[in-house]
């Protein structure tokens, strides 16, 4: 079973159970409509929670969990991955793409220089940068929009980058 990657618990909220959420969804709130998250615990342990309430704080959200009941219930989830099953998500548009279905395509640039093979994502202010691992260890930093993305084959699990191999 293939699982994705679509948030983070934080610290809790209040004393009545509720806890901050860092959604990876766009938008955030759509994260909401899963009203069941598989959590991943720092221990590799993972279980399902249903989802009783939530809505945006500021510029996150924060949810209360079934049974989660008051702060120390909710902190015990802190730093938990909220995880979906990847057959549950909606098909992406065209030339949109799940993060996970990129992890792990070979990435090359128009020049044809080879920048290695995906290794995660992180979120910056600019956008989301793929961050590409060669055999030798060297890692790329690749903004990860539509003007730096020329064409993605994931039967072949290949990438192009607008993107120089050296920075300067």
């Amino acid at each position: 079973m293939a699982w994705v990657e679509l948030g983070r618990l934080g610290a809790p909220f209040g004393i009545k159970g509720w806890i901050h959420v860092e959604s990876y969804t766009d938008p955030p709130a759509g994260l909401l409509e899963y009203r069941e998250w598989a959590l991943r615990l720092a221990n590799g342990e993972r279980l399902t929670r249903r989802v009783e309430q939530g809505r945006p704080q500021g510029a996150a959200l924060v949810a209360q969990l079934e049974g989660v009941a008051d702060r120390e219930a909710a902190a015990k989830f802190t730093g938990a991955v909220i995880e979906v099953e990847r057959a549950a998500l909606p098909d992406p548009g065209e030339r949109e793409y799940y993060r996970a279905d990129l992890v792990g395509c070979r990435v090359s640039n128009l020049e044809g220089a080879d920048l290695g093979t995906v290794s995660h994502f992180i979120d910056a202010p600019r956008g989301a940068v793929m961050v590409t691992r060669t055999p030798g260890g060297r890692e790329h930093w690749v903004l990860a929009g539509p003007a730096h993305l020329r064409r993605v084959d994931l039967a072949a699990r290949a990438i192009v980058v607008d993107w120089p191999a050296e920075l300067e």
